[in-house]
């Protein structure tokens, strides 16, 4: 029989082979066995839901085991760690990490009905794990042109206190609420963390903007490149080409 519905298909790298779901012989559900990410990131959830005969109408994907601190791009929060997705939401699904998280999780997804009945069921590991530290580079040679930045030594009470303001304006950020993550992000770069001051101006750049689909906020390249200055000034890997592409120096 012809496949008639497919939700969501995956592509690209960090997708595993799907687990096996349990299933009937009408619906399957297919997510990856292990699901990798870092603290403070986003990190894509691919979830793959085919129907042979159609999907069931306003099915809807409860996602069950998240930590309790992380949170979702899409879909609403129905308890702690648990969340509802719905069907067109599953192609940009992506977990929001939070500073400071780490461990596994048994994530459950399940394709339910709007009656509360379970239609197929799957599961994944996320597994949170800092990322290991770069090489170290060499030297820049004496002529070279290459800008040698310097960032400032965070003490490590106020790195703290900066990364728990950053993960508020993360989790401001992923509910739409622009305004109040940005004077979080504010907050921690005053700080001197130079996560938060590329956050910051990437909630004022264009490009930043659309790449979030937020709708109706007016974009300021003037604010947007006077915090990417920053963020490089406090050491931001990212903030000279993002600077580049704004067209400052």
């Amino acid at each position: 029989m012809a496949l008639t519905a497919l939700v969501a298909l995956p592509t690209g790298p960090g997708w595993h082979p799907p687990a096996a779901a349990q299933a009937s012989d009408q619906v399957s559900l297919n997510v990856a066995p292990v699901t990798n990410a870092t603290p403070a990131s986003r990190v894509r959830l691919p979830i793959q839901v085919q129907a042979r005969d159609g999907l069931v109408k306003n099915a809807f994907i409860r996602i069950r085991g998240l930590p309790a601190t992380a949170a979702l791009t899409e879909g609403y929060a129905i308890a702690p760690g648990a969340w509802a997705v719905p069907l067109n939401g599953l192609p940009s699904l992506m977990v929001i990490v939070p500073v400071g998280l780490e461990g596994k999780s048994e994530v459950v997804v399940a394709l339910m009905n709007v009656e509360g009945s379970i239609l197929a069921e799957a599961t994944t590991t996320l597994s949170i794990a800092r990322p290991a530290p770069p090489p170290v580079a060499a030297a820049p040679p004496a002529n070279s042109t290459t800008r040698a930045l310097s960032a400032p030594q965070l003490a490590p009470a106020d790195r703290t206190r900066a990364q728990n303001l950053h993960a508020r304006g993360e989790e401001q950020l992923s509910r739409g609420n622009i305004y109040a993550a940005r004077q979080f992000f504010e907050r921690a770069a005053e700080v001197g963390l130079p996560e938060s001051a590329l956050a910051l101006g990437a909630t004022y750049d264009p490009a930043e903007l659309q790449r979030l689909r937020v709708v109706g906020l007016k974009p300021e390249l003037n604010e947007a490149r006077k915090w990417y200055e920053k963020a490089r000034e406090l050491g931001a890997a990212d903030a000279e080409a993002r600077l580049r592409r704004l067209g400052g120096r």
